[in-house]
C-alpha cells in the first residue's frame, strides 16, 4: 500500500532514532553510488539516503538518476554529515519512475527563471518554485480563514458573464457562434440570438457586481476565483488570467473598508511567517543574491524578511489623491525629471509614482483615498463635498513596497439617483443593468468592498519580481502554453 508512507517533512521534525519508515520522492542528486539526496516537495530540505555498497545492482545503481522517483524503505540513524541530523539507512530501494539524464532539464545547478518559465510543467520540483507555490498554498488558505472566522460567507461570483464589471471593454469573449459564416442582423451586427447564451458574454473581469447581490443579504460575503483581461500588457506586473480576492460589506463605510484590508493583508503575512518560515528564509537570501546584482541605487533598503516584519508592525499611511499628487509634483524625482510619466492632478497614478510614495518617501504601505471620479468606476460613491471640475470618489488604493497597488476598493454608491445619474454619465447599460440597481431599490444601505490581486500578494510576499513566477502556468500575451 503506497500510503503508508512518511513524507519527508514530517520525518526531518519528528522521527526518531532507529525507526523503520518508507519515504517516496524524486532524487536531486546521487553521489558516489551511495548517497542520495531525496525531495517529495513537501519540504525544500532533502532526506540523505544512504545506499550500502553491494547492496544494489550496477543496473539499478544506473536508473537512480536525478530527477528519477523511488521508494525507499529503510532506519532512521544518526547523521554525521553537515547540514542534517538524520539520514535514511536503505534497506529496499525500488525505482517507480525513470529520467533520463541527458534529457531531464533539470540539472543541479542554478537556472535563470527565463529558462524555468519555459519548463513551467517542472519548475516546481526547483528550491525557488517549491518555496513559492508552498506559500502561495498558505495564503489562499488564510485568506478563507480570516473570512471564516469574522463570519463572512464564500459567495462563488460567476466566470461567464453578460457584465462588464469595469466598464473597461478588455474581456475575452465566449460564444458558441462560428468563426465562418456568423449570424448577422440586418444592420451588420452579430446577432447574438443565436448564441449559446442568447446574448453577448464574455469571462469575468471581476465578481463584485454579484458579490454586492450577496452583501445585500448576507451582510458580509467574500469571492475568491479566477479573472479575466484582454488587454496586451506583456510586463511583469500583468496576466490575462489571475485570481481575485473581493470581499463586499453591507453597513460598511470606506474607513471601516480600509480597517479591514489593512488587518487582511497583515493577517495573511503573518500567517506565513508563522507556518513557511524556512521557505521565507530561503526567499530571502534568494532576493538579497539577485539585489546585489542591481545598482547600488536601484537596491531595496530592507530585505524581504524586513520587509514583511515592517509590514505586518506598523500602521499604513493614509494620505488622500491630492495630497499624494502634491508629495510627487514637490519630490526630488519630478524636479530632477526622473518620472517617465507626467505629474498633475487628474492622472491615474502609475507605478512608478506609487512605488516613490511607499518605497521614499513614507517608506511603509500606504493608502490613498479621494481619487478623481472620472479615472474610477461608476460604481463608487461620490464625495459630498467637492471642488467644481475636481469632484472625487470614496475610493482607497494600497501601495505596497515592490510592486505598487495591492489593493483597490471603494464605498459602493448606494443613492439610487446618484448611481443612475453616474452610469448614463459613463455610458453603462441603465436597463441591462436593472438587476444591479435593485439592490438601491429595495433596501439600499450604505456598503463598501474591495478586491486584492492574488498573484500581486504572492509576488510581495516571496519577494519574486515578475508576476509570472507566482502563478503555476501564466495566461499573457501570445503565450498559453501548458
Amino acid at each position: 500500500m503506497l500510503n503508508q508512507r512518511i513524507k519527508i517533512k514530517a520525518l526531518l521534525q519528528q522521527a526518531s532514532i532507529g525507526t523503520h519508515v518508507t519515504v517516496m520522492g524524486w532524487v536531486r542528486t546521487f553521489r558516489n553510488n551511495q548517497f542520495i539526496a531525496l525531495n517529495d516537495g513537501s519540504t525544500n530540505y532533502n532526506l540523505q539516503v544512504v545506499v550500502a555498497l553491494g547492496m544494489l545492482p550496477e543496473a539499478t545503481l544506473k536508473r537512480i538518476t536525478t530527477g528519477a522517483s523511488l521508494k525507499v524503505q529503510g532506519t532512521i540513524a544518526e547523521s554525521l554529515g553537515k547540514g542534517q541530523s538524520i539520514e535514511l539507512l536503505a534497506t529496499a530501494i525500488d525505482i517507480l519512475g525513470d529520467s533520463d539524464p541527458e534529457k531531464y532539464p533539470l540539472q543541479p545547478k542554478k537556472h535563470s527563471l527565463e529558462f524555468l518559465r519555459e519548463i513551467a510543467h517542472l519548475r516546481f520540483r526547483t528550491n525557488t518554485f517549491g518555496a513559492v507555490f508552498r506559500i502561495r498554498h498558505s495564503l489562499a488558505f488564510a485568506v478563507h480563514q480570516f473570512f471564516n472566522e469574522r463570519g463572512f460567507l464564500y459567495l462563488h461570483t460567476p466566470i461567464i458573464t453578460a457584465s462588464d464589471a469595469e466598464g473597461a471593454g478588455e474581456m475575452f469573449r465566449v460564444t458558441t457562434l462560428p468563426f465562418d459564416g456568423t449570424p448577422r442582423n440586418e444592420d451588420g451586427t452579430v446577432n447574438f440570438k443565436e448564441d449559446f447564451f442568447g446574448k453577448s458574454t464574455n469571462l469575468t473581469v471581476s465578481g463584485q457586481l454579484e458579490g454586492e447581490l450577496g452583501a445585500m443579504a448576507f451582510s458580509e460575503i467574500y469571492t475568491f476565483g479566477p479573472t479575466f483581461r484582454a488587454e496586451n500588457s506583456n510586463t511583469t506586473r500583468h496576466l490575462a488570467e489571475f485570481w481575485m480576492i473581493e470581499p463586499e460589506m453591507a453597513f460598511y463605510d470606506l474607513e471601516d473598508n480600509m480597517n479591514l484590508a489593512e488587518a487582511f493583508i497583515q493577517y495573511l503575512i503573518r500567517y506565513v511567517m508563522a507556518h513557511n518560515s524556512d521557505d521565507l528564509q530561503l526567499l530571502d537570501r534568494r532576493l538579497a543574491e539577485e539585489e546585489k546584482q542591481k545598482p547600488a541605487n536601484e537596491r531595496s533598503e530592507l530585505g524581504l524578511l524586513d520587509k514583511l516584519n515592517f509590514v505586518v508592525n506598523n500602521q499604513f499611511e493614509r494620505i488622500t489623491y491630492t495630497e499624494a499628487i502634491q508629495i510627487l509634483l514637490e519630490s526630488p524625482a519630478y524636479k530632477k525629471k526622473k518620472f517617465k510619466y507626467e505629474v498633475s492632478w487628474g492622472i491615474d497614478m502609475q507605478s512608478e509614482h506609487e512605488r516613490y510614495l511607499v518605497e521614499k518617501h513614507f517608506k511603509k504601505p500606504v493608502i490613498v483615498t479621494g481619487y478623481p471620479a472620472a479615472i474610477k468606476a461608476f460604481y463608487m460613491r461620490m464625495n459630498d463635498v467637492c471642488e467644481p471640475g475636481k469632484e472625487t470618489v470614496a475610493a482607497m488604493d494600497i501601495l505596497a513596497p515592490g510592486i505598487g497597488e495591492i489593493v483597490g476598493g471603494s464605498q459602493r454608491e448606494e443613492r439610487l439617483d446618484v448611481l443612475q445619474k453616474r452610469m448614463e454619465a459613463m455610458h453603462i447599460p441603465v436597463e441591462e443593468m436593472s438587476w444591479y440597481i435593485d439592490t438601491r431599490r429595495f433596501g439600499t444601505v450604505p456598503h463598501a468592498g474591495f478586491g486584492l490581486g492574488f498573484e500581486r500578494m504572492v509576488q510581495f510576499v516571496t519577494g519574486m519580481t515578475n508576476i509570472r513566477d507566482v502563478i503555476p502556468f501564466a495566461r499573457t500575451p501570445k503565450n498559453c502554453s501548458f
